[in-house]
């Protein structure tokens, strides 16, 4: 069992592996992160269908959330005033407006910085 949550990402997507990296130096988040495409997605309990179409927060339970929720358990597990945030990124109306702006932008992240074609989320 693991002692300390894990968040998964796209490792093959420039935008969402410099944000990670960025989170990792500047938020410090109380968890492990790791690429999906390297990560034990059978004992984490997800699939690489949902670990292609959102950040997972994986706990050391097994619960998962995704998308903007994950975002916000990765904030919740951060030092300083991010906690905050992520505490009001659990609340409604916050979290519907956080699963709106994750959801532009997970669609859009081949449009960011760093984004390249690999990023583009196919059509489901």
């Amino acid at each position: 069992m693991r002692n300390q949550p894990v968040l998964v990402f796209d490792g093959d997507c420039g935008f969402c592996s410099t944000a990670v990296r960025l989170a990792d130096r500047r938020l410090r988040p109380g968890c492990q992160t790791v690429p999906w495409q390297f990560a034990d997605l059978e004992d984490l309990g997800v699939t690489a269908t949902r670990a292609e179409h959102e950040v997972l927060w994986v706990t050391p339970g097994g619960l998962v959330y995704g998308g903007a929720q994950a975002v916000a358990k990765a904030l919740l597990s951060a030092h300083g005033g991010w906690t905050l945030v992520g505490a009001l990124l659990m609340l409604p109306p916050m979290r519907w407006a956080a699963h709106g702006v994750y959801r532009l932008i997970a669609n859009q992240r081949h449009r960011m910085p760093g984004g390249t074609a690999a990023c583009a989320l196919s059509k489901r």
